[in-house]
């Protein structure tokens, strides 16, 4: 293998995705080959593969977790992916991209992208629901993007997204597992969010987590809408209409690109 896979790095509010097409990769990416890209010691590094697939009916982004595991949707992620297909003219002029949570549609204006995410869902109704855990009780809106999502109320979400994070992650009640949002209300139509994903950990940012966030503070506790969610890495805009449409609107931007080498590539191959 004289020359490696090809990839972009790219990241969004400093969530960081390696970016790649399919067509480039001498064999399917499964689990253990995304595992090893991933790896911040052997491969590298990264919060996940962004794999684009170009079909006939438009291109298609097939979110890899770190573990291996895959992601419906990522919110962060589409708005890479489509800047990507924006510069390498491979977007499609009514914006519109595939993901495992259905289609979505984009428009990109330099390096901030809009994406109308569809309409959120509270799968269990509109309210909260208890939740003990071993560091005691919580209260959570259980809010859907395509992806599950536990929306807490905490007052210092830094102080507990590592520790009260990983432990609802893999509560029985989520038998698929979840994405667990922290939010603190700042003001009419602000909040603050941390954010430990499923699969992941502690990111300093999540697109659909942010828009289920924002669904959440808008439908239950009153927030006006457009919702300013400050996340670790930077801001995004989320728009909620009275039907749960969402739009998120945010930065994305390339990092570096390159191949991976020859020892790199036998390896993920291999894995």
């Amino acid at each position: 293998m004289s020359t490696g896979i090809p990839f972009q790095k790219w990241q969004g509010l400093g969530n960081h995705y390696v970016v790649t097409e399919s067509a480039d990769w001498p064999v399917p990416i499964t689990p253990a080959r995304a595992q090893a890209v991933c790896d911040p010691n052997f491969g590298i590094g990264s919060d996940g593969i962004l794999e684009v697939r170009l079909h006939d009916d438009g291109p298609e982004m097939v979110v890899w977790n770190p573990d291996g595991s895959n992601a419906e949707n990522c919110g962060n992620g589409i708005r890479m992916v489509a800047r990507y297909l924006d510069l390498t003219g491979q977007l499609p002029i009514d914006g519109r991209i595939l993901t495992g949570a259905g289609p979505v549609h984009v428009k990109v204006d330099g390096d901030v992208v809009a994406v109308n995410m569809g309409r959120a869902v509270f799968p269990a109704g509109e309210g909260d629901e208890p939740l003990h855990t071993e560091l005691g009780d919580v209260r959570f809106a259980d809010v859907s993007m395509g992806n599950p999502h536990a929306i807490i109320r905490h007052d210092d979400p830094d102080a507990v997204v590592r520790t009260l994070g990983p432990l609802i992650e893999i509560d029985p009640r989520f038998p698929q597992r979840t994405n667990v949002e922290f939010i603190r209300r700042e003001g009419p139509g602000e909040i603050t969010m941390r954010v430990w994903e499923r699969g992941v950990g502690v990111t300093m940012a999540c697109g659909t987590g942010a828009c289920a966030a924002a669904v959440a503070a808008v439908r239950l506790d009153g927030a006006e809408s457009p919702v300013t969610v400050h996340l670790a890495g930077g801001d995004l805009i989320i728009d909620v209409t009275d039907d749960l449409e969402v739009t998120m609107t945010g930065p994305a931007q390339p990092v570096y690109e390159g191949r991976m080498s020859a020892d790199l590539t036998r390896r993920v191959v291999n894995a």
